[in-house]
């Protein structure tokens, strides 16, 4: 936890001189806080003594400026405080997201996005809360309770014991609580990843939702995570509780002993052992000590609660990207050629089986390349290692001539662009959408790559064309139009290499083909990799691949596989001669 801390603290950057100011004055506010007491003591004396106005309004001034002087170490301690947290929380929550976007896929799949999002938001809340009592109230009350403590004995002597008894009690009790509370708060955090992922779910599949009819299950599924988060809240809160009736008791016993003692060695002395102005000042810092105790415990607990937090921001902070540049990388990409040399991949080292094994491809560059294979074939897995969004476990994977390893990795990604088969629009308009391709393309460039995607006619059809807006994620554009904005997207990286993961599955055979003459008549150097689930999408490719359980089956072009190769024989019996809808 220590440890854990540490690292997070180097965060707090620019803010250390806020944070510091913050520390000298609260301790300007403590002391002042402190004196008041005595002052007060001091008056109640001279005005049994009969002391004339001008003394009673110089004590009443100097309480008035202790006062005033005390507050405003408050107001400055508060303000810097607030600016201290929220940097420091500014700064970790910006670092976390750097971090998150050096990641590998595996990373991600380590600690799913959920778990991340919950990361970025819940656990860097708490931890800026902790700093922020930690400056403030964890620095006030160990500072107050010592100067409370040196100043009840130096104004109450012996009467000033009774703290001996309450104060162990308290601390006893409030350790007691915390660690009671502690094992809800450690659970809490856990059932809040799965609460995000519910509502990350039901977000984005809302009209999957809807068309099932399946509102009420969602509602129910919610509201058992949320019930279940409310029951580990409620038990934690039951027991932090606890610590308001012990206070009060503790209070009530101080308040009376005080009053008790005090008033019958006052009375047993005549006020030569201790008088009504220190009993008066021994009431006041004995509840300044409790508070300073509760203030403590209330620390502990957020402490406690922020343990879970910190560990699970470092644990983001210490992964190390799955996939990283090399010590001197390669920044050019000498053609579009492919080669897969040995491929051997799983997707963890707890994965069962490889999802590629034995692989063996060349691709010359300017190639039309097609890949078949039923569900979970690995055709995915096998686009992904091509821009190194995965390393492969054994052999490797050229691209160029050059191992993608020795790669610049922004180099190589710009090299080859993918549409996945999740590609996602962002919220802005189609332009913007579009430029992700290419930041500085022109007018004209982005005009003919939504040509090229057969995406122009669409996007003129609405009435702000290429300055309308997109919804984020692309809820206000079909599927078929989503699919072709992702495609002229891809296009605008004018790309050596071009992989369409079943990128045209939305769309009408027309459209597809006409996606294609496009490539072949406009971007034919470019080498295209084509996974589709429909022969007519692969058809006429210079090479077809055929792909079952992670292992090449079959390769060759559609006339030579037709004779050889009883998948594509299969794959094309049903669809063209079965009659399949979409051709």
């Amino acid at each position: 936890m220590i440890k854990s801390a540490g690292k997070l603290l180097r965060y707090v950057g620019e803010y250390k001189k806020a944070t510091i100011i913050t520390l000298i004055f609260i301790m300007g506010e403590v002391g002042l806080e402190v004196l008041i007491p005595r002052i007060t003591s001091n008056l109640v004396d001279v005005i049994q003594e009969d002391a004339d106005i001008s003394q009673i309004i110089m004590f009443g001034v100097a309480m008035v400026l202790a006062a005033v002087s005390s507050l405003l170490c408050g107001c400055v301690a508060g303000v810097a405080c607030s600016r201290a947290s929220a940097g420091f929380a500014k700064n970790l929550r910006l670092t976390m997201f750097k971090r998150v976007q050096d990641f590998s896929f595996g990373n991600i799949d380590k600690f799913s996005t959920s778990s991340l999002v919950t990361r970025m938001t819940t656990d860097v809340n708490n931890v800026q809360n902790a700093y922020m009592m930690t400056i403030r109230t964890a620095v006030r009350a160990p500072f107050m309770l010592v100067l409370t403590i040196i100043a009840a004995f130096s104004v109450g002597g012996q009467l000033a014991m009774t703290f001996v008894i309450v104060i162990p009690v308290l601390v006893f009790g409030f350790i007691i609580i915390g660690k009671l509370a502690l094992p809800a708060f450690r659970a809490v955090f856990k059932k809040y990843d799965k609460l995000n992922e519910s509502v990350e779910e039901n977000v984005r599949g809302i009209r999957v939702v809807k068309g099932f009819a399946r509102e009420e299950f969602e509602k129910k599924k919610f509201n058992f995570a949320s019930g279940d988060i409310k029951k580990d809240f409620t038990w934690a809160e039951r027991v932090v509780g606890m610590n308001m009736p012990l206070m009060q008791l503790c209070i009530y016993f101080n308040s009376v002993f005080i009053l008790y003692v005090g008033s019958k060695m006052i009375i047993e002395s005549a006020g030569e052992t201790i008088n009504v102005g220190q009993v008066s000042a021994l009431l006041t810092y004995g509840m300044m000590i409790l508070m300073s105790l509760m203030m403590l415990s209330m620390i502990y607990i957020m402490l406690t609660m922020s343990v879970e937090s910190v560990k699970r921001i470092a644990e983001v902070l210490d992964e190390e990207p799955g996939i990283s540049n090399p010590e001197n990388p390669v920044f050019e990409i000498a053609d579009g050629s492919i080669d897969l040399e040995d491929v051997v991949f799983k997707y963890s080292d707890e994965a069962k089986r490889d999802a590629l094994y034995d692989i063996d491809l060349h691709i010359d560059p300017g190639m039309t390349v097609g890949i078949l294979g039923g569900t979970g074939s690995g055709k995915t897995s096998l686009i992904q290692l091509i821009p190194r969004l995965y390393d492969v476990n054994s052999g490797c994977v050229k691209v160029g001539g050059v191992d993608v390893r020795e790669y610049d990795i922004t180099a190589l990604r710009d090299a080859v662009s993918v549409v996945l088969q999740k590609n996602v629009l962002f919220s802005g308009t189609i332009r913007e959408n579009l430029m992700w391709g290419n930041k500085d393309a022109t007018d004209e460039e982005i005009k003919e790559a939504a040509r090229l995607a057969q995406a122009e006619d669409f996007i003129l059809s609405f009435p702000d064309g290429y300055d309308s807006k997109i919804e984020q994620g692309g809820t206000n554009v079909s599927g078929g139009q989503k699919q072709r904005l992702c495609i002229a997207r891809a296009l605008l990286k004018k790309p050596k290499i071009l992989i369409l993961d079943d990128s045209t599955s939305a769309v009408d055979t027309r459209t597809d083909a006409l996606i294609r003459k496009g490539f072949r008549e406009y971007i034919p150097e470019t080498t295209k990799i084509i996974i589709a689930q429909r022969v007519a999408s692969v058809q006429d490719a210079d090479l077809i691949v055929i792909l079952d359980n992670g292992r090449i089956v079959g390769k060759g072009t559609h006339d030579e596989l037709l004779k050889t190769n009883s998948i594509y024989q299969e794959i094309y019996e049903q669809q063209v001669k079965g009659g399949d809808s979409d051709e």
